[in-house]
C-alpha cells in the first residue's frame, strides 16, 4: 500500500531556468513529478521584473495558479493579456504561448502540465523583445496599473 508523500518547504531544489530558453532571472523551485500512471508535473516558477519564458508548446496543456505578482501572457495569433495573483490561466493543448513578469513586477505561479516523455514540453524561440512590449499597451489603457 501506498504511503502518502510529503515534500517538506525547502527540501526541493531551486533551479535558474537555462539562460538560452529564458529571458531574464527565472527560478523555478518545487519541481515534482508524480509517480506512473500519473502523467503531472507541477513546479512553482518566480519571474523577476521583465523577465519570461520562450514561446513554448504544451502537448497536453498547462495550467498555471498566479500566486503573486503580476505579468503578461499570451497564446499565438490572440492578443497579450494580464495575469495576476488570483488569476488561473489554462493553456490549450498544443497551442504555442508565453509567460512572465511585467517591467516592474514580479511574479510567481504554480504551474502544472501533464508530460511524460513523448508529450515533454517543447521549448522553443525566446520572445523578442518587440513581442513583449506589447503588454505595454495594456499599461497605457490602464495607466493606474
Amino acid at each position: 500500500m501506498e504511503k502518502v508523500k510529503v515534500y517538506k518547504a525547502g527540501s526541493l531544489p531551486n533551479i535558474q531556468a537555462p539562460e538560452n530558453s529564458f529571458t531574464g532571472e527565472v527560478l523555478i523551485s518545487n519541481y515534482f513529478e508524480c509517480e506512473n500512471p500519473s502523467k503531472l508535473i507541477g513546479a512553482t516558477v518566480t519571474f523577476k521584473p521583465g523577465s519570461r519564458s520562450p514561446w513554448k508548446i504544451n502537448p497536453l496543456g498547462q495550467t498555471l495558479i498566479i500566486i503573486s505578482g503580476r505579468g503578461w501572457a499570451q497564446c499565438e495569433g490572440e492578443d497579450v493579456f494580464e495575469i495576476k495573483a488570483g488569476d488561473i490561466v489554462q493553456f490549450p493543448q498544443g497551442k504555442r504561448h508565453w509567460d512572465g513578469a511585467m517591467p516592474n513586477q514580479t511574479l510567481t505561479y504554480i504551474a502544472l502540465h501533464e508530460s511524460k516523455n513523448e508529450n515533454a514540453v517543447r521549448f522553443l524561440e525566446k520572445v523578442t523583445d518587440e513581442e513583449y512590449s506589447k503588454g505595454h499597451t495594456l499599461l497605457n489603457q490602464n495607466p493606474n496599473k
